[in-house]
């Protein structure tokens, strides 16, 4: 709540409903290089958490944070030209949804490279079993925990972190992950189900 008594907005709720990020997306796309800074000044905090979190390799984090401000740098004409500035469209712009599903689709092709470089293999497969938010939320700085979710297909996990570890709501994650929201609940419900299946076996084990 600020002092006029109306709620508080994010910054990023802010850059988007004054068409900020177009603003930004212009310069961009006229190839100026303190415009490149300021993105990276506020996207790449975010972004790096959302790839070590997937990947589990600040190095790889690194590496996913760089590509991801790299196709922006690439792609920001097409984006500049679809929000040019003062439009209506400009309003709509969030650069940092756009990056976020840049680099969690770049940590998911990591992972996947990795796994099949491995020859391992782990089924993204449906379950209907419940999982009550509390474990996730409860345990989420713990490193058994951690280690359970890095265990989980690639999707899942992604799933899991956007969700409670980048708190995003599910229309948000599902548009990170290019999937419309039926899809991605039913995706978050199946990795929280997997989640609770090996947090249940690894206590039962006594590894917890």
């Amino acid at each position: 709540m600020n002092t006029s008594g109306e709620p508080a907005t994010s910054p990023a709720t802010h850059s988007a409903a004054t068409g900020a990020d177009a603003a930004l997306a212009a310069r961009l796309a006229a190839r100026d290089s303190a415009a490149l800074r300021e993105a990276i000044a506020l996207h790449a905090g975010a972004l790096h958490r959302v790839a070590y979190r997937m990947t589990g390799d600040a190095h790889e984090a690194e590496d996913i944070v760089q590509e991801a401000m790299l196709r922006l740098w690439d792609h920001a004409p097409n984006i500049a030209a679809r929000h040019p500035v003062g439009s209506e469209a400009a309003g709509a712009l969030k650069l940092g949804g756009w990056l976020q599903r840049v680099a969690t689709n770049l940590a998911i092709d990591r992972l996947r490279r990795a796994r099949r470089l491995s020859g391992g293999e782990f089924p993204d497969s449906e379950d209907d079993a419940p999982l009550a938010d509390a474990l996730i939320e409860a345990n989420e700085r713990d490193l058994s925990a951690r280690a359970l979710i890095a265990a989980l297909p690639e999707r899942q996990r992604a799933a899991i972190v956007l969700t409670y570890y980048e708190e995003l709501p599910n229309a948000a994650a599902a548009e990170a992950l290019d999937m419309n929201i039926k899809a991605f609940e039913s995706l978050l419900l199946r990795a929280r189900t997997a989640l609770r299946h090996a947090y249940a076996a690894r206590a039962e084990g006594g590894a917890l």
